[in-house]
């Protein structure tokens, strides 16, 4: 079914699926490469935690790395939860990132095992209510998840997850961080840089 929008462009819903498939990645990957060059912040304490997701009836796990401002880092997509799992995800990022001060997760037993074998056992941080930017930052994939009608294979949302995610730190601004004038500012700024990217 076709949809008419305002500027009287009539596409399908397969033509938006083709065009994020195609360009998605380019967008995502330009933004990466432009946010990673000022990378202070995500060295200083990281959130770690995992979410279920089902795909075609069977469940399957999305970790998250978000520093302490909500910017998500990584984002990992496995059928397990072991150790095995949680080791292939931190060395992911912090091949990326670097390795932070602090780790902050729940009181999952692979990461503790995980993070004795890369030797930074010292680095991890659990209580009540620590890790509540990384359950924060679930909720718009969670939106978008139900949008979509759930995923069809780990590599659509693996795919997925890396584009939402660089798309959202995109246009976070952090609102509690500016006044209004600059936070209004930085979102315009947000919005030419998009519009360069996609030009």
């Amino acid at each position: 079914m076709s949809r008419q929008f305002s500027r009287g462009v009539d596409i399908s819903h397969e033509t938006v699926r083709a065009w994020w498939n195609r360009f998605g990645p380019v967008f995502a990957a330009e933004i990466r490469k432009r946010r990673i060059q000022d990378p202070p912040f995500s060295l200083w304490r990281w959130h770690l935690d995992e979410i279920f997701v089902r795909i075609n009836g069977e469940q399957h796990y999305l970790w998250r790395a978000v520093d302490q401002e909500g910017e998500v880092l990584e984002s990992f997509v496995t059928k397990r939860r072991d150790r095995k799992a949680a080791l292939k995800f931190l060395r992911k990022a912090m091949k990326r990132y670097g390795r932070p001060e602090v780790i902050v997760t729940d009181l999952l037993r692979s990461y503790p095992a995980a993070m004795k074998i890369i030797g930074i056992s010292g680095r991890q941080a659990t209580g009540h209510w620590l890790n509540n930017r990384a359950e924060n930052s679930h909720q718009p994939f969670r939106r978008r998840e139900r949008a979509m009608a759930k995923f069809r294979s780990t590599t659509t949302l693996q795919k997925f997850t890396s584009i939402h995610a660089s798309v959202h730190n995109h246009f976070n601004q952090k609102r509690h961080r500016h006044s209004r004038q600059n936070f209004k500012a930085n979102r315009s700024a947000a919005l030419a840089e998009w519009r360069q990217i996609a030009a």
